[in-house]
């Protein structure tokens, strides 16, 4: 089969799409790509179709997958990531090949050892479909996935149509930029902790900047969503997984995820995950939590069965963003010997090689957001590249 050139394609798809669009109006809600049926059924008609999707790929209350069917599009075979197609896997936990109950189709998992489409789950797929919720943070997997989906379908020659959603937290840009050195699952690209981009910009500038494994090509279309800008707040409709409840959690993972690599509780095991901090014996809090065990959600957290005192983040106005003010006052209220569980995490969680020394140091979050700021700046000439939509202000 002829390459298609890639830029090319991209440019003439967005400019058709985001030519069309109306002028946007601040009492218009924005209308995601996977509602705009009109806009790429047509790509789809006579074609065998992989999907890559999970629980927060709906139009309204129908899941993208019955959609298509019920249009006699031709998906073949569904490709599940982390959480799951339904998206009922806790976090981590490893995700099984099925079929899915309500069409017959067969899941074919790429959260296990597996994290990419092989040649044979490609074989006589024309296009594959990509929608789902992401939140804007680099250590969010479902980047890493798409990556690896570009990969292998630029590997087969194979049409990638990435249905756009709003980033709720695509209205800044925080946190260090990757060290490349540290490439990993939880963070792919040279990008900051919160880069501000949609699912649709990001996989632009993937393919733009030739990140792609051997700098391949991928057959890429992007259909934008109407009505957004990265001023807009974006509340998602449905939790994008089953530890992000809730708006407030969305805007508080960017910076209580390096909690993670530590001896503190963010809230696993509770109602209320990626809303608190907290450790027994903490005598600064305002919450008393006991995480335990929760089916699809969280298993075996940190301090199962004790009781903790912490922060309650629950009530933050206005919506948070990206800070390490916390992760510095737990560090110094703990100590290094108890509060650091996991240095090569928090390295790659971060992305920097310095910033757990810097910690240590004593460094003030001032120091160290200096420290990454002309890291942030490359960027930002380089994301103002592949924009789909106005900038926040």
């Amino acid at each position: 089969m002829k390459q298609v050139p890639v830029i090319i394609l991209i440019s003439f798809v967005l400019l058709a799409l985001l030519t069309s669009c109306p002028a946007i109006s601040k009492s218009q809600s924005p209308i995601c790509a996977a509602e705009q049926s009109d806009t790429y059924l047509s790509l789809l008609i006579d074609k065998n179709v992989a999907l890559m999707a999970n629980h927060t790929s709906l139009i309204d209350s129908v899941h993208l997958l019955d959609f298509l069917v019920s249009k006699q599009v031709h998906v073949k075979k569904i490709f599940a990531i982390e959480h799951g197609f339904r998206g009922d896997a806790a976090n981590g936990e490893e995700v099984n090949s099925s079929v899915d109950l309500q069409t017959g189709l067969p899941i074919v998992s790429l959260y296990g050892e597996k994290k990419k489409p092989s040649n044979y789950d490609l074989e006589n797929i024309d296009i594959v479909v990509f929608d789902m919720q992401d939140v804007g943070c680099r250590f969010y997997t479902y980047i890493s996935s798409m990556h690896l989906l570009m990969e292998a379908c630029a590997a087969n020659n194979i049409e990638l149509l990435i249905l756009d959603r709003p980033n709720p937290n695509g209205d800044y840009i925080a946190g260090p930029v990757l060290n490349p050195k540290l490439k990993s699952f939880v963070g792919m690209h040279t990008i900051p902790v919160v880069h501000g981009c949609t699912i649709g910009e990001l996989a632009l500038m993937i393919n733009g900047e030739s990140w792609l494994e051997n700098e391949q090509q991928c057959m890429l279309t992007v259909i934008p969503v109407k009505n957004y800008t990265h001023s807009t707040t974006y509340i998602p409709p449905v939790k994008p997984s089953p530890n992000l409840p809730n708006y407030q959690s969305i805007r508080l993972y960017p910076s209580l995820c390096f909690f993670e690599a530590t001896n503190v509780s963010i809230g696993r095991g509770t109602d209320f995950p990626f809303q608190v901090i907290g450790f027994p014996g903490f005598d600064e809090g305002d919450i008393r939590f006991t995480p335990e065990t929760i089916p699809g959600v969280s298993v075996n957290p940190i301090y199962e069965g004790e009781q903790c005192d912490g922060i309650d983040l629950r009530n933050q106005n206005p919506a948070p963003v990206f800070t390490l003010k916390y992760f510095l006052q737990l560090h110094n209220q703990m100590g290094d010997t108890l509060f650091w569980k996991s240095k090569r995490w928090f390295e790659m969680l971060s992305g920097s090689e310095t910033l757990y020394q810097q910690i240590n140091d004593g460094w003030t979050e001032e120091q160290l957001i200096q420290s990454w700021q002309s890291d942030i700046e490359h960027f930002k000439s380089i994301r103002k590249k592949y924009l789909l939509y106005p900038e926040f202000e």
